[in-house]
């Protein structure tokens, strides 16, 4: 070798060496966590539809109509589907009543395709039962206009409260 080379031979054998030892010295050190979540009973309701009785004349015979209300509950879970009397002047569970133009018009709500099992808001008097999937599930609330003394032309509308309890 000559001798200008020795130098730069030198340097790369200790600089390859230095990086040996730190290579060598190099650790590590490993733990683990946990990871978590706690599922609860619960349950909302995911959609309503309007009660849509149409457009009507004269209040002669039956007006039926229905509507869904969707609900989503962890799966197991027991809940009852209430619905209440609405705002309409002296409406009552049984009686409901959309108001407009200073007058009602009488209407029910039902659990069945019938029409002959109304739907309350007294769990589980008359309300209606089910258990939760997780997924949605719906629910349809058939209505129901009787024949009833025609009030005055105009828009008629009432606002019912769903309640889910589990």
């Amino acid at each position: 070798m000559k001798r200008t080379a020795l130098p730069r031979v030198l340097a790369v054998m200790v600089a390859a060496s230095v990086a040996g030892v730190n290579a060598a010295q190099a650790q590590t050190a490993t733990d683990t966590f946990d990871v978590i979540i706690t599922i609860q009973a619960d349950c909302e309701i995911t959609s309503t539809q309007t009660l849509d009785f149409g457009t009507v004349g004269v209040l002669t015979s039956n007006i039926d109509e229905q509507a869904n209300i969707e609900v989503t509950c962890t799966p197991g879970t027991d809940y009852d589907v209430g619905l209440d009397e609405g705002t309409g002047d002296g409406a009552t569970i049984t009686v409901r009543r959309m108001t407009g133009a200073g007058a009602t018009i009488d209407y029910g709500l039902f659990q069945d395709t019938g029409r002959s099992v109304n739907w309350g808001n007294t769990p589980p008097t008359d309300t209606v039962s089910d258990t939760g999937t997780g997924s949605v599930v719906t629910h349809t609330v058939y209505g129901r206009v009787p024949p009833q003394t025609t009030p005055a032309t105009g828009v008629y509308n009432d606002t019912i409260t769903v309640t889910v309890t589990f």
